[in-house]
């Protein structure tokens, strides 16, 4: 009897990243953030010097092979303090994501499925969200005092609200299909309707919304640092570095020119990956298929 050859099924899970990785905005951005989440986790081994090393000698150095970045006003290496800058910057748009993603996927959650507290809480969301976020952030990091905690729970609370928003409204139209009643009708617990049922469901607009609410997080970070209202001054940042090279813009333009093209670059990066995964997760967006 002859063999017969098994063609082995692909995956819906890699059939998608291959259908996500044919948009060259998308793989581009995938490259850049890449290239960003290397050098931050190689930082050490990256960085040529001590991002808070002096040396008066080298001060206001232009870009050459020695300091492939220059030097600041203070000697240091402005290309080891970009990437630890933004060590710095990917921590805190993680702990953003996560805590904002936390609070708002749990209000949301509750807001949507229980009529009871859907006003209350919906009341708070638009509240919240009547205030510009920056406006807000500064607000909370003033009254909490500056520190890198502080500042991811505020950026937290600035951005939850989103998140709530849009998990609240999906929330309303899923808690009514007829598979959520049919759970209901076969005697299925609450809390496992709405964690199986529910916010399996959700995902897609949480996953979308998330690199969104990233590359906010970001760039709100480095707009606290810039107003002094972040991190010690000592770590890198680059909203820091920005600040300081202010003073030195016409003498020494590169302090402030490396470190605002690594936010544009980071920030774009993730705007391209989310628009990415927005196109190919909502089916009236979809192009190609």
């Amino acid at each position: 009897m002859a063999d017969i050859a098994i063609k082995p099924v692909e995956g819906e899970g890699s059939k998608f990243v291959r259908r996500l990785l044919k948009r060259k905005t998308v793989a581009c951005g995938l490259v850049i953030l890449t290239i960003f989440v290397l050098l931050a986790v190689f930082a050490p081994v990256v960085a040529p010097y001590s991002p808070s090393k002096l040396s008066i000698v080298n001060r206001l150095k232009p870009p050459s092979g020695m300091f492939f970045f220059g030097t600041d006003e203070f000697g240091r290496d402005v290309f080891s303090r970009t990437i630890f800058a933004g060590r710095l910057s990917l921590l805190v748009g993680v702990a953003v994501v996560t805590l904002s993603a936390m609070i708002g996927v749990t209000l949301g959650l509750l807001a949507g499925f229980f009529q009871k507290l859907d006003t209350p809480i919906a009341r708070l969301i638009d509240a919240m969200m009547a205030f510009p976020d920056i406006l807000l952030a500064i607000a909370l990091v003033a009254a909490l005092g500056p520190s890198l905690t502080t500042v991811i729970i505020a950026l937290s609370i600035v951005y939850a609200p989103r998140l709530a928003r849009i998990v609240r409204a999906s929330t309303l139209v899923i808690r009514e299909l007829p598979y959520v009643e049919a759970a209901r009708a076969l005697g299925i617990s609450t809390f496992h309707i709405m964690t199986r049922h529910v916010l399996r469901n959700l995902l897609s607009p949480i996953l979308v919304q998330a690199t969104f609410l990233f590359a906010s997080a970001m760039l709100a970070e480095a707009g606290l640092s810039f107003l002094g209202l972040g991190v010690s001054p000592e770590i890198p940042t680059w909203g820091t570095m920005i600040a300081a090279g202010r003073q030195y813009i016409g003498q020494a333009d590169w302090m402030t020119l490396f470190p605002g093209v690594a936010i544009i670059l980071s920030v774009l990066s993730l705007q391209m990956v989310g628009d990415g995964l927005r196109d190919m997760l909502d089916p009236r967006l979809r192009k190609d298929l």
